[in-house]
């Protein structure tokens, strides 16, 4: 049974009661009373687990964070405010003056901005490989690395990492490895594979109709033996191993980022997130079959499309093997112009143009005049953004609609 079949079950009797209100219970609650000094004590330092304050979890949160980590394979998660509050948090709670991280394959903007824009404010070095820089990446490592990142699927290069190889590099290496899963939430389970964290922007295909922005970073369990962790890359590890054991990445990003930077997940955003999720298995599933019609269908019609599912792909063979289940919404469209790529977008009529992914219906976005629109060339040409390039997410809608729309709208 694939994860798609899986988690329709698991997801809808998880999030809903069996007793009493059939819907999750929102706690809007910014403070909670804790009854006596002694309670107020222990949930403090821990050994009472109720909750503390908002900043620091919520109970409607805390339900959210219990099934995504179930979906990931992970110990535990941190619900936040948004996915690049989830990449914060996990990034600086790891990260000081002087380190360095790898970034690996195509980038989000945002992403890309923090990386080589906020970070080297603070001292913090990120060095930029191709997906198939394998060699260059190990020669890279060194005792300042702290993390090595990548997404699963390079948004909106369209390039496959071989995750399973690149975790296998940073646990013999030592270091941290974070997957940012957004795009592709069960197609693939980062952790499973060797990942020590998953992140997500849960406003995208997780809740899958643009009503609730929030993010998600899902934790491995700390190993009692051979740990990474406990080596001198991480000295501040080492109260946390102490303490918590196996939940000791969680209780870090929490005192290390959450805490003093506040990227706390809303109760209302955590409630809504859970609705979406309960159709996200039926709903990634249409959409990745749809997908492989449509960038097929255009792809035949002439258009010059980007997607791993054609043969055409340099990473065809990868997606075949180690993407059973797709990767998600996007595909790209190069128009070859700036005026060419505008034309489509004003004559698409099902497209909504917006600068979200992953939603319930067809998104569209010229990239080179919006996201990336402050990028230099070079960068520009590093994260595969020419100046025709459309970024397609694609919706519920019938395929053939879709394909019939999108060829009268290149004419």
């Amino acid at each position: 049974m694939n994860n798609y079949e899986v988690f329709c079950t698991k997801f809808v009797q998880k999030i809903g009661n069996k007793e009493g209100a059939v819907s999750p219970t929102v706690t809007s609650s910014a403070s909670f009373s804790y009854g006596t000094a002694q309670i107020a004590e222990g949930i403090f330092d821990g050994n009472v687990k109720k909750p503390l304050y908002s900043r620091m979890g919520n109970p409607t949160s805390a339900r959210l964070e219990t099934i995504l980590a179930e979906m990931d394979g992970g110990v535990g998660a941190v619900a936040t405010s948004s996915g690049m509050g989830a990449i914060t948090l996990t990034t600086m709670s790891i990260v000081s003056m002087n380190d360095e991280i790898i970034s690996i394959g195509g980038l989000f903007g945002g992403t890309y901005a923090l990386f080589s824009e906020t970070l080297p404010r603070f001292g913090i070095k990120t060095n930029f490989f191709d997906v198939d820089e394998i060699e260059e990446i190990k020669k890279a490592i060194n005792e300042k690395t702290k993390i090595i990142f990548l997404e699963s699927v390079g948004n909106p290069n369209m390039r496959l990492p071989d995750i399973k190889q690149i975790a296998q590099m940073a646990n013999e290496a030592g270091v941290i490895f974070i997957v940012d899963n957004t795009i592709t939430p069960l197609c693939v389970s980062p952790i499973k594979l060797g990942a020590d964290i998953s992140i997500y922007s849960t406003t995208k295909i997780i809740s899958g109709n643009s009503s609730a922005l929030g993010g998600c970073a899902v934790f491995r369990a700390v190993k009692k033996e051979d740990e990474k962790l406990k080596s001198s890359r991480y000295p501040f590890m080492a109260k946390f191993i102490k303490g918590v054991g196996e939940m000791a990445l969680i209780a870090n990003a929490k005192k290390r980022a959450l805490r003093d930077f506040g990227m706390s997940a809303n109760a209302n955003a955590s409630y809504q997130t859970m609705l979406g999720l309960e159709t996200l298995p039926l709903r990634l599933s249409r959409v990745s079959k749809s997908v492989e019609i449509i960038v097929l269908a255009l792809h035949e019609a002439g258009l010059k499309i980007n997607h791993p599912s054609l043969k055409e792909h340099p990473h065809n063979q990868r997606y075949l093997k180690d993407f059973k289940n797709g990767c998600g919404t996007l595909f790209t469209i190069n128009m070859l112009s700036k005026e060419k790529a505008f034309s489509f977008l004003n004559k698409t009529k099902l497209a909504t143009l917006t600068a979200n992914i992953g939603d319930s219906r067809t998104l569209a976005l010229h990239m080179a005049s919006t996201i990336y629109t402050d990028f230099d060339e070079p960068t520009k040409k590093f994260l595969g953004i020419s100046n025709g390039l459309i970024r397609v997410s694609i919706g519920l809608e019938n395929p053939q609609d879709i394909i019939d729309d999108f060829i009268q709208a290149a004419q």
